[in-house]
């Protein structure tokens, strides 16, 4: 929501105005000197929205902020040119609205177009947050990466590396939007007081790793003849590719890392790109595996969870190269959520192995839910309550 600077206004004062942090009103403002404002100057309230408010015989402005909970003043700053003494009937006001209530729906088939306008509605609500693109897929989506927190802790989750398991990514927006929301307002979540996290935490969540084939999973194939011909080729003639895990080209995106990349190679014995378990033609060739790599580098991250499907499982290990407190965090992780630690998988060239080879710092793979993939959308209220402690755990840890 955006006010409009008057004589004598701070920031501070819009702050004890809206009930919202000081320090998120300075985070949604980047670029505005707290001390130098301008009559005039647009300012954003992170938090809220405006809703139009008709004059009727009888109305008045504090009656119509009683109403709304909200201090007279609130409506002058949303307002620059309103005249309180010359109100007309059929009149529009604009009104603060405070947002709380989601904005992400996630339970429904959450394809890449609904997790763009939804972080972009959430950029447009919670401008304190920071939003990028890490890369672009083999089709050209844009891979987006969404920041919040200034803390000096580096944390990371993900969701979707594997195309048919796009749930994660709605598991993980609902969490984003309810952090937001839980900081904004400052309410708790499970009785914890969630803004001490966005300061001492820089949380970094890419929801969707996998657009393309996510996309092939909800949607099919592209209308390019030639791809799709050579898809379905590759998805053994079928054109149900529900049980789709690669990206278009057909490789896994989860063994593409260099740890131990060719033992995994040699495990799976898959030689040709195909819907599963094709490690490709050597460790990070595939542009959505080189910008989680890219990321990983520039962010220098204390922690990274990767979020998958399915078994309620949580592994925590990789060739014993695990720092020491990685087990003390998966047994809180396993406390909140009921999922069992498993210290490995057998298994090499995972996000998470590559994090724990080269770093040596905790790093997580979380499988979310029981059942085939995808895994049903009736699965997903247990699965987001269980996964929302893990999330929570993650910053507290």
């Amino acid at each position: 929501m955006d006010v409009f600077v008057r004589q004598n206004d701070s920031l501070w004062h819009y702050s004890q105005l809206f009930n919202v942090n000081y320090q998120l009103i300075i985070d949604s403002n980047s670029g505005i000197d707290p001390l130098a404002l301008m009559i005039g100057q647009k300012i954003k309230i992170p938090g809220f929205t405006t809703t139009g408010h008709h004059i009727k015989k009888g109305d008045s402005l504090w009656a119509i902020a009683k109403s709304r909970n909200l201090p007279l003043d609130a409506l002058f700053l949303v307002n620059p040119s309103l005249n309180a003494n010359a109100l007309q009937i059929g009149q529009t006001i604009s009104v603060p609205l405070r947002i709380t209530w989601r904005l992400v729906q996630g339970n429904q088939e959450y394809d890449y177009q609904t997790m763009m306008n939804d972080v972009k509605r959430l950029k447009s609500i919670y401008p304190f947050i920071k939003t990028s693109s890490i890369g672009d897929s083999v089709l050209g989506r844009e891979i987006p990466e969404v920041l919040i927190g200034n803390g000096d802790k580096r944390v990371h989750y993900d969701g979707s590396f594997h195309a048919n398991e796009w749930i994660t990514t709605p598991v993980i927006m609902t969490f984003l939007n309810d952090y937001l929301m839980a900081i904004t307002n400052q309410t708790g979540i499970r009785s914890l007081s969630l803004f001490p996290y966005y300061q001492q935490v820089m949380l970094s969540l890419v929801p969707m790793v996998n657009p393309d084939g996510v996309e092939l999973v909800l949607k099919g194939p592209p209308a390019n003849a030639s791809l799709k011909s050579q898809l379905v080729e590759w998805n053994n003639n079928s054109e149900d590719f529900s049980g789709w895990k690669a990206n278009i080209n057909g490789v896994d995106l989860n063994d593409q890392f260099p740890a131990k990349w060719e033992l995994e190679q040699a495990r799976n014995m898959v030689t040709k790109p195909g819907p599963a378990n094709y490690s490709g033609n050597g460790p990070l060739t595939q542009p959505e595996a080189i910008a989680m790599a890219d990321l990983t580098r520039k962010r220098n991250f204390d922690r990274v969870l990767a979020f998958h499907t399915q078994g309620e499982v949580i592994y925590w290990g990789f060739e014993d190269l695990e720092p020491p407190e990685s087990e003390t965090i998966v047994n809180e992780f396993a406390r909140v959520s009921g999922y069992e630690p498993v210290k490995s998988a057998n298994s090499y060239a995972g996000y998470k192995d590559w994090f724990i080879q080269d770093w040596r710092r905790p790093g997580f793979t979380v499988e979310l839910g029981k059942g085939k993939n995808p895994l049903p959308l009736t699965q997903f209220d247990e699965i987001y309550q269980k996964t929302l402690g893990i999330f929570l755990a993650g910053l507290y840890m």
